[in-house]
């Protein structure tokens, strides 16, 4: 008798409610975005779900990231002294940003000497690689921060562990043995990640960039350099020998294919700066590489 009571009561004040709102002649429109909206962010954050209850471990993320940066492991003596000068600078930047992330991983940060490459990634555990176009792109040290800001972030929000866990699971890979997972491919790690994530990984990259002492307009610029080789990349993707090489077409085709429109990252860096009160940080150091070479070797 209880239980129906209680149905009662609740149908009559269900019924109420619906009779005093359709009474009211001021009715104020609805729109449907807002539900479309919160649905898909819950679409979005339960097909996580499953992810973050298997998440795995540390150690495990680690281990699995040493293994697929072995296979891109390029020694020092294969470097031209440039080349060298150039890596050592990545780590550098890599390490003074890095210091800030929330996870306390093995960060490591690597040249991938080809100049066609105008792409960065990374893998599981804390590898982070940039090719040698990206940084040909560069004229600030910023820029280079905000870069290696928005890789670390795919790794400390766990971008990369989940990925593996996906890849895993299509290819029907053992999560715990760490021979099958390194048959994932390495152009999986170079693809990039949903637009939800690319643009977490701008936005959190951008503040351990600030957290490192550089300027957040290091993103500003670089998305402004970014738009532009866009527009040169749609313009010329028919005829690539006016201004882009055919090798450097087909990195862009990846890295565009991959991440938000530079216009909209670039928008959301503005809205960023404004939100918290960065403006007065717009003082960038140059992108300066400083090595000597001694007999041809490179000195430190």
């Amino acid at each position: 008798m209880k239980r129906i009571g209680a149905f009662i009561g609740v149908f009559l004040m269900g019924v109420s409610a619906l009779y005093f709102t359709q009474r009211r002649h001021d009715s104020t429109p609805v729109s449907a975005n807002a539900v479309v909206a919160v649905a898909a962010d819950a679409q979005r954050d339960l097909s996580r779900v499953p992810m973050r209850l298997t998440r795995l471990s540390d150690e495990e993320e680690i281990a699995v990231g040493n293994e697929l940066a072995g296979q891109y492991s390029i020694g020092a003596t294969n470097l031209s002294a440039e080349e060298l000068a150039l890596d050592n600078y990545v780590r550098h930047v890599g390490r003074a940003v890095a210091s800030h992330a929330h996870r306390r991983l093995p960060y490591s940060f690597h040249l991938l000497p080809n100049r066609t490459m105008i792409n960065a990634f990374s893998l599981p555990g804390g590898p982070v690689y940039v090719g040698e176009g990206l940084l040909d792109l560069m004229t600030s040290e910023d820029e280079l921060a905000s870069v290696l800001g928005h890789e670390v972030e795919h790794i400390d929000h766990y971008h990369c562990a989940e990925r593996v866990q996906i890849e895993a699971k299509l290819r029907n890979l053992e999560l715990g043995v760490l021979g099958a997972l390194v048959q994932i491919p390495l152009s999986v790690w170079e693809a990039g990640y949903n637009k939800d994530e690319e643009l977490e990984a701008d936005r959190e990259g951008m503040r351990l960039a600030v957290l490192g002492g550089y300027s957040p307009y290091g993103a500003v610029t670089l998305f402004k350099k970014l738009a532009r080789l866009h527009d040169e990349y749609i313009i010329h993707a028919q005829s690539p020998e006016e201004e882009l090489s055919q090798l450097a077409i087909q990195s862009l085709e990846g890295y565009f294919r991959s991440h938000p429109l530079p216009s909209e990252r670039l928008a959301q860096a503005n809205s960023l700066i404004a939100q918290e009160g960065w403006q007065d940080r717009k003082a960038q150091r140059p992108f300066r590489v400083e090595y000597e070479v001694h007999n041809g070797k490179y000195v430190k």
